[in-house]
């Protein structure tokens, strides 16, 4: 492995998550805004690490391969940490959907690369606005306090359905790249 700042903060998202769990479960008034601001901080780094590995040219192998486990992990753990606290249907419906899709596609984009088609399931845009809709509504329902009049609640479960519809349809969008070579059907050139 090769130290560079964007491997380190790959790693410092991964040890942040055990500081996350704990600091969710302390029974104080602040925990929530500071897990929210531990939560804020991993996925600012996961914009950062890419960006800097991009600007410093410090793309390497070891980052390729931790970058998408690390934000997976801390996505998957803050929408356990919410189903638990909010154990009702409208929050599992959203997390299921998000965490499900993780696994398959994480699957999907593997058996890919083992097969050299990897680039058929290239992040897309639909990608991108998915994650920034979920990160947002991770965030504003780990806050769960109104900010003046915004209801932090309700537009974090507005944007926990919206990044669910994006996650859904942008499995459908990988499925349907692959599913020529899933199907065993030449693929269309």
């Amino acid at each position: 492995m090769h130290w560079n700042i964007p491997n380190a903060l790959t790693l410092l998202r991964i040890i942040l998550i055990p500081v996350f769990v704990l600091v969710f479960y302390l029974p104080y008034e602040w925990s929530n805004t500071v897990s929210t601001a531990i939560f804020g901080l991993a996925a600012l780094t996961d914009w950062l690490d890419g960006y800097l590995a991009r600007r410093l040219k410090q793309l390497s192998v070891f980052g390729a391969f931790l970058d998408p486990v690390a934000d997976k992990l801390m996505v998957a753990v803050a929408l356990v940490l919410l189903v638990e606290a909010n154990p009702t249907i409208v929050f599992t419906i959203p997390a299921a959907i998000i965490i499900g899709r993780e696994i398959a596609i994480s699957a999907l984009r593997e058996w890919m690369s083992e097969i050299g088609e990897r680039t058929k399931v290239a992040v897309s845009i639909i990608g991108k606005v998915k994650t920034t809709a979920q990160m947002i509504a991770i965030l504003l329902l780990l806050y769960d306090t109104s900010l003046g009049p915004l209801p932090t609640h309700d537009v974090g479960m507005v944007l926990m359905y919206v990044a669910a519809t994006l996650t859904f349809w942008s499995m459908f969008v990988y499925l349907k790249a692959a599913w020529p070579l899933l199907s065993g059907k030449p693929a269309e050139e």
